[in-house]
């Protein structure tokens, strides 16, 4: 065995008896059990209680597993080869029930005794409306005595691969079983301050596991799992708060200390309409962030349409009058190019030049672009990943902005900011609405702000459900539309797993669209995924001109298309999509000042998840009501694929059911960053011995 003063923890798992070299081996591929830690925190997703006796007559098809105690009146063995069974009947004060095996026959027919009282459990199943249990636990009872199994049963998660391997459900728990009197209260060490275990009334870390896998109350499991949410809430707020409270005291920024003539030139002569109220907020918390000499590291969410890009550009303007450079930074083409159409529109009378480098910019161009760069003769810059390339560099760049965030990796993001001596400040944008939880979970060490207002002249958009009975009146609907000189999107799905048919339905969907609006009165643009990027972008730009009235696509055209004469959008097999897609595709209309319309078409055959949906789409316009909604009917998923820099690993902890759990975590851990950051006290010294030693186990990357 391993050196004595090792955690008896971190043994393989194949030390643990009753595994083994060829059990282990399946149990690190199907369940990433390594060792005795991965077991004990592979916890169960339930338990049964066995601490009850059913009389016969209570039992109903509600109750999934029952433990019944009664007299055995019967057992036969019916049937021939494999239609043999053996049969008995179980009798107490209340009724009968019938028991039967279809394996193990002859060794379970030894253990029978007519008229023996037996303690019998098991999944609950009715035939003909009679209570009956398949393949029961038996158990002989003396005559007289009531006899329970006095406590909880924890059942595992498994794998089909390792119930074919003897190791379901109930040899897991044993395998637990063999662990749990191995560990003693120095192998859990308590690992929060003494403070918060007194406030929080929390039981003993070493108790909580004890009692999370064989508790032995129900109110001691509730107890127990309490405990461990609130850990795994804690340590993740904890190692956010601290890199957060450093980064405002310690972080060195470039500031902006004074908003200037072009500034006040775009705010007062250019800008196309009145700012709303959240977005003058946010300029004034990133006024105050870029003010301060610490470096800004802003998270902007912003519902589509909510008019990010003019708060980017008035930061960009900050940063330019006080003498650095500025760049934004999109994940495609595609925006990137609009973000360049819609700034350099912006900017057109105005003294700063605005340029576009990605993948295919011209090389005449681009060394152009590189070399006033370099210089600082060019102050402003919108771009791909063409911007973090080697080759390219800045003389003095004081802000980046990054749209869509959530779609660059965070080494893409850093090697941005590395091209300045003191790091630029970063806002990062995106339309992705993220819900309230999961922001200040896995964004936790950013400053973040909302933009929930409109701006003036946008009318909310009306969505409807209609079944796909009603396509010829839909139809009907978007050519009065385009009678009255507008144009509209028809989207169809594009699913991985069958793409040959989405194709397919695609070619169908459009032929039927080109039957029902013929040329030369009607023009209908094409896009989809398999096309080449010329003839897309060609077909695009046939829509954005005005020069087709319908666009035909696949979800393609869910970011970076801004068509403000679009005002319907008619999304085909609407169920197929998930909310967060379904609002991004609505947000394509709705960009003009006339009234726009999203018509979410189904079949009527719909689950009862995807008819929650459509009911959410209908009811709210309120990204982060949806995104909310989202969360709560997919569960938090990969939560951390937003970032892309580490996992939250929350085993137990649900961010939509434990959201008071969070916010108390939250609160508690942002309270002791702020007044001891380096966890120097001596009543947080275990804390700061703790998260030493999950060093390199989880990344936490920060932003910046």
């Amino acid at each position: 065995m391993t050196g004595s003063n090792q955690n008896i923890l971190s043994y393989p798992i194949e030390y643990l008896k009753g595994v083994g070299p060829q059990r282990a081996d399946l149990l690190k591929k199907e369940l990433n059990i390594f060792t005795f830690s991965d077991l004990l925190h592979h916890f169960p997703y339930r338990h049964i209680d066995r601490t009850k006796i059913f009389r016969i007559v209570d039992l109903n098809p509600s109750i999934e597993f029952a433990q019944v105690q009664g007299v055995l009146v019967n057992f036969e063995v019916i049937g021939e080869k494999s239609a043999r069974r053996l049969i008995a009947n179980l009798k107490d004060d209340s009724g009968t029930m019938e028991l039967t095996w279809f394996q193990g026959i002859s060794w379970v027919q030894k253990m029978l005794r007519q008229g023996q009282q037996y303690l019998v459990f098991g999944r609950m199943g009715f035939f003909m409306g009679k209570p009956q249990m398949v393949h029961p636990e038996l158990e002989v009872v003396q005559a007289g005595t009531a006899q329970t199994k006095n406590y909880l049963e924890p059942v595992y998660p498994t794998t089909e691969k390792l119930k074919a391997r003897g190791l379901g459900g109930r040899p897991m728990a044993k395998l637990v079983q063999a662990l749990l009197p191995l560990l003693s209260e120095k192998d859990i060490p308590e690992n929060l301050p003494d403070s918060i275990l007194h406030r929080g009334q929390f039981v003993s870390r070493y108790a909580a596991y004890q009692q999370a896998h064989f508790p032995s109350s129900t109110e001691a499991y509730e107890k127990a799992v309490r405990r461990l949410k609130f850990e795994e809430f804690f340590i993740a707020q904890i190692r956010l708060a601290i890199v957060r409270a450093k980064r405002h005291r310690y972080s060195k920024g470039v500031v902006f200390d004074k908003v200037g003539d072009l500034f006040n030139t775009f705010y007062h002569k250019h800008l196309p309409f009145q700012l709303t109220g959240a977005q003058k907020r946010v300029l004034k918390e990133i006024r105050s962030d870029t003010l301060n000499g610490h470096q800004m590291n802003r998270l902007l969410q912003g519902d589509v349409g909510s008019g990010k890009t003019i708060v980017a550009l008035l930061s960009m303007l900050l940063a330019i009058d006080n003498g650095f450079q500025a760049c934004m930074m999109a994940p495609t083409e595609i925006l990137a190019q609009q973000h360049f159409n819609s700034i350099s529109s912006l900017l057109k009378d105005m003294p700063i030049g605005v340029h576009l480098l990605t993948g295919s910019t011209k090389n005449g161009e681009r060394k152009y672009i590189l070399q006033c760069l370099a210089e600082g003769s060019l102050s402003l810059i919108i771009g791909t990943h063409a911007l973090i390339e080697e080759v390219v560099q800045f003389k003095n760049l004081g802000l980046a902005v990054i749209d869509e965030q959530h779609r660059f990796g965070v080494a893409q993001r850093a090697s941005l900011w590395k091209k300045a001596a003191v790091p630029p400040h970063v806002l990062v944008m995106t339309a992705t609405p993220i819900p309230r939880t999961l922001a200040m979970t896995a964004y936790g060490d950013l400053d973040y702000s909302i933009m929930d207002e409109l701006p003036p002249g946008r009318q909310p958009i009306t969505t409807v459900h209609r079944y796909d009975t009603y396509r010829v009146s839909v139809l009907e609907f978007i050519k009065d539309e385009i009678e009255k000189g507008r144009q509209a999107y028809i989207i169809f799905p594009l699913i991985e797993e069958s793409v040959k048919l989405d194709y397919e339905s695609l070619m169908q969907g459009y032929e039927h669209v080109k039957a029902f609006f013929p040329e030369p009165r009607y023009w209908i643009s094409m896009v989809h995924g398999r096309q080449n990027p010329e003839v897309k972008e060609t077909n695009m730009q046939r829509f954005v001109k005005g020069d087709t009235q319908i666009m035909v696509s696949t979800t393609v055209i869910e970011v970076g298309v801004n068509v403000p004469n679009a005002s319907v959008m008619l999304i085909e097999n609407a169920e197929k999509f998930g909310l967060s897609q379904l609002h991004q595709l609505r947000g394509r209309v709705g960009r003009g000042a006339e009234k726009s319309y999203c018509i979410l078409l189904t079949s009527s055959k719909l689950s009862n998840e995807a008819r929650e949906r459509i009911k959410t789409m209908v009811s709210t316009n309120n990204g982060f009501e949806i995104a909310e909604k989202d969360l709560e009917l997919r569960g938090p998923g990969d939560i951390e694929g937003t970032r892309q820099s580490g996992t939250l690993n929350l085993r137990l902890a649900d961010l939509v059911k434990d959201k008071l759990i969070l916010d108390a975590a939250k609160k508690w851990a942002e309270q002791i960053a702020e007044e001891d950051p380096e966890l120097d006290a001596a009543e947080n010294l275990r804390l700061k011995h703790y998260l030493g030693s999950l060093q390199g186990k989880t990344v936490w990357s920060k932003i910046s």
